[in-house]
């Protein structure tokens, strides 16, 4: 595991910049992880992703259905937040195989409570908040694995 890159931001518009140059150099395959807590910008992010991939309808959390598929941008995008899932073969009965290890982008929010399913390697985004630091403020740590 080596660290890929920490940002600073101090507003959602660098949240969601962040999230965008994602989306811009993310390739086909490619499976990023979004840890943190409720609140602290991961819809934001996940936004900016969807902008980068040239996706321009709404984008927002998916809590209630695990899954949202966009299929306009260059690549489709996978968007799981997997926050109320009961049992892990809940993932199982979506397919999240074909997601996870197709040629699309998949985020999954809060994706530590399936890390027995990650493939081997992916990138984890974690998203920390410090209010010493301002209501706004994020780090945003980037791990590849």
């Amino acid at each position: 595991m080596e660290i890929v890159t920490k940002h600073e931001t101090n507003s959602r518009e660098e949240t969601f910049e962040i999230g965008r140059r994602i989306g811009e150099s993310a390739a086909p395959g490619s499976v990023f992880t979004l840890i943190g807590d409720l609140g602290v910008g991961k819809t934001v992010l996940t936004q900016g992703v969807a902008a980068g991939l040239g996706i321009t309808g709404p984008v927002s959390s998916p809590t209630f259905t695990i899954l949202q598929v966009y299929d306009e941008g260059r690549i489709p995008f996978y968007h799981f937040d997997v926050y109320r899932i009961g049992d892990i073969s809940e993932m199982d009965e979506i397919g999240y195989e074909d997601y996870f290890f197709g040629n699309g982008i998949c985020i999954i929010e809060w994706a530590n409570l399936i890390e027995e399913l990650l493939p081997e390697h992916y990138t984890e985004i974690v998203i920390e908040k410090n209010l010493d630091k301002g209501f706004d403020y994020r780090l945003i740590t980037m791990t590849k694995h």
